[in-house]
Order: C-alpha cells, then structure tokens, then sequence
C-alpha cells in the first residue's frame, strides 16, 4: 500500500521590512527594530520548523529597483521589497537553531562564476548537514546588471542558456570529491586520499572551470534546486533542473494549466513526475473567524500606499506603470525586463475578471482569507485536485502571519492528513522525496 500524498510547504522571506505585500510593513504588529538582529531570523527558523516546513528561502535583489518614476525614491521612501542584509549572512545564523528546516539562497547564474556558486553552495550544505536551497535566478533587470559592470541584462533566452552551462558546471565541481575521499587518519598521516580527488576541466561556450573545488562532498551533493520559470525558455529550464518550482498563476484553473505543462516536460527530459514539487505562491490572513479575518485583511489593505502598489508591480513588471497603463505600452517599455510569470497573471486577471490591464497590474496577488478550516479548505482544494504539489507561503504581517499559520492552520492539515507530523529525512532532498 502506498503511502498517503502529503503536501509541501516552502516559505518565502525577505531581509528588508516587507515581502509581496506593500503595506504590511507598517501594521502595528509587525516589529521594525531588529532587521538588523540576528534573533529576528533565529525566530522565524524556529516558528517554521516547529511548524514542520519542508524549508524556507530568501528572495533577493542586487540593487534598489529604481524603475518606477525612473528613480529609487519611491522604494526607498514607501518601503520597498529591498534586502537590507545579504540572506547568505543570515542562514548560518539560522542553521545554528534548527536541525531539519530547509535554507535556500537566491544566486544569479547571470552574474555568478560557477565556482563561487559552487563553493558558497557546497558550503552551507556542510554547515546545515544537507539543508541547503538554491533559488536559482538569471536576473530581470537592468539595475542588477549595471551593479555587476553590465549595460543591461542580457535577453531571457541568452540568460537561460548560460544558466544551464552554470548548472552543468557546478555540478561537476559537485562531483569532484568521491564520498570517502576524506579518510582523516592520524596513524598514518594521510588526511584526504587525492586518488578520490579530480578536476572538473568543465568549459562550455558561456563559461569554463578547472576545479576542484577545496572542500569535500556534502550531504546532498548538491543543493536543492529552486526554481520560478513561467516563460516558454524557464519552464524547459525548470524542467530540466529544478527540484521545486513555484508560480503565480491567478486562478486554479491557471495553476493546473502550469502543473500540467511542466510534468509533461518533466517526461521529455527523463525525469520522474516525483522529481519536482510545483509550489503556488499565497499569503494568508487567517484569524478564528471568517469575519474577523475579513476585518484584519480590510485593514492590512488599508495601509497600502496606491503608489506603493504601483512601484511594487513596476519592478515585477520591468516597466514603470505610473507612464506605461496598457499592455502594449508595457510591452514596448520592458525591454529584456520584467518577470514572465508576474506579466502573465496580470493578464490572466484582465481575460478572467474583464478589467483593464491598470486595475489588473495593481490588485493584491495570492491571498487566502478566513478562518483556519477555511484557509485549509482552499489549500486542500488546489492539492486534491492535482493543481499543485504543496505551496510557497509568503507573509504579510511579519513574523506574525506564520506564526498564525503554523499555530492554526498547520495543526487542521495535519488533522486532516496532509501534512506531516514529524520529519523523517535526514537532508531536504529526503524530506522532499519522504513528505
């Protein structure tokens, strides 16, 4: 008898005061006066592994957005989506609290040499005893790209054929120490055999390395693999690598369409359907009651700032909405910018709810309202029907929306034999594969 299909749980954070939502940095509840302290994030590890999350990951950016009104003020002033602190910084501070929560970095293929992904990676893989993510990234903006001594990001198909050569790369630095290469005996003075140690010698037509890396194989050999593709390009690319791929599709029917089509390139590139978890993107306003959770979201929206929104959906969009209000003007504007999967729920929202492309590109992405039976019942309802392998969660009011989360609503999946009770892999991969 097989074991019962169990979902994932993934949450995504920041280091800056806000994530997705533009106004729930300014909730009373939300504390602004330890983004600097490492106990904010000890904290979160802990609420989520108590709340026994499979991992969580730092999205990022490099740089301020400065898109919308051709300038960084508005970012800077209403309190953008900016990473106060480098996530790298922040994981080990957060590994030293926890023995099975996942931790994933964003790392651009872009701008990254293979082998300092490679070590990095390696690295935090040692140090969490095979925890670590990758959130693999090719960048979408020009802003990145001038911060690493680029005119602007390269075109989307050009980044993802560098992104695979990275992979490919990587992974034969992955693989350049054999499991008991280190034997470490005093006896006879020999610390590592270097018969078990080789050179990588990867060159391709993007990138090239010699190796090997200067550090042993790590618990999962390789970190797991993130990932958030929706154009044609990243969705082979996901399909080809990733472990976990999430989306922001509008609608669950949008999210099945997403499911499907990536399984089915999953089976062209001879991978099991198993080996990748596809992870819509949600927040949550959970509270006792649907009306009182009702009250807390109209209040949450209420501290949104409608240039806020604007500003937020310009940088996601690579155009600044505050000049460019249809999809056409949008489009000429992009350039190699912009995120597929935002532009495309943004156009989802106009076809499904017959709106214009402005009331579309400003209205509130991913949010489950209600009671924790309610909450739970729409969770249910995406997996059940085939939609998804689990969710990303990302918070509005931080860290109070997950421990909300975890307290109310993780205990009724349980209950209803969703999710786990308890971890049983020793690695992230293990518990990916062993829900």
């Amino acid at each position: 008898m097989s074991a019962p299909r169990r979902m994932h749980l993934v949450a995504y954070l920041k280091t800056g005061p806000t994530a997705n939502h533009p106004g729930a940095w300014r909730h009373p509840e939300a504390p602004l006066d330890d983004l600097f302290a490492p106990e904010r994030y000890e904290h979160i590890a802990r609420v989520l592994e108590a709340g026994r999350f499979d991992a969580c990951f730092y999205a990022d950016t490099f740089g301020i957005p400065d898109i919308h009104g051709g300038n960084f003020d508005a970012y800077l002033r209403l309190g953008g989506q900016i990473s106060y602190i480098d996530p790298l910084a922040i994981l080990p501070v957060m590994a030293r609290v926890t023995r099975h929560l996942g931790l994933g970095a964003t790392l651009s293929t872009t701008f990254f040499p293979p082998y300092y992904l490679a070590r990095t990676l390696a690295s935090l893989d040692l140090l969490t005893g095979g925890r670590a993510a990758w959130n693999v990234v090719t960048s979408a903006t020009d802003l990145e790209a001038r911060n690493f001594g680029l005119d602007g990001i390269p075109p989307k198909h050009l980044r993802y054929d560098r992104a695979d050569e990275v992979l490919e790369a990587c992974n034969a630095l992955w693989d350049c120490w054999d499991e008991d290469a280190v034997i470490a005996d005093r006896e006879r003075g020999v610390f590592v055999d270097p018969a078990k140690v080789r050179y990588a010698e990867f060159e391709g037509k993007w990138v090239k390395t010699r190796g090997p890396l200067a550090m042993p194989r790590t618990p999962q050999v390789r970190p797991v693999f993130l990932q958030a593709g929706a154009s044609e390009r990243g969705r082979e690319f996901a399909a080809r690598w990733a472990e976990m791929v999430f989306c922001t599709p509008h609608s669950k029917a949008d999210t099945i369409a997403f499911h499907d089509d990536i399984k089915s390139r999953m089976a062209r590139h001879g991978r099991t359907l198993e080996a990748c978890k596809v992870l819509p993107s949600f927040a949550v306003v959970v509270a006792e009651t649907d009306a009182i959770a009702q009250e807390r979201y109209e209040y949450l929206q209420s501290l949104i700032d409608p240039e806020a929104q604007l500003m937020l959906n310009s940088s996601l969009l690579g155009a600044d909405l505050s000049r460019h209000r249809t999809p056409e003007a949008m489009a000429a504007a992009q350039g190699n910018q912009g995120i597929t999967g935002s532009v495309d729920r943004v156009l989802q929202l106009m076809q499904q709810e017959g709106i214009s492309f402005a009331e579309a590109a400003t209205k509130p992405r991913g949010l489950l309202i209600g009671s924790p039976g309610t909450v739970a019942d729409q969770l249910e309802d995406y997996f059940t029907s085939g939609a998804c392998d689990g969710f990303i969660i990302w918070p509005t009011v931080f860290p109070r929306m997950f421990e909300e989360f975890c307290r109310l609503v993780v205990p009724e999946l349980q209950r209803r034999g969703l999710f786990r009770t308890e971890y049983r892999g020793a690695t992230l991969r293990d518990n990916l594969r062993n829900p």
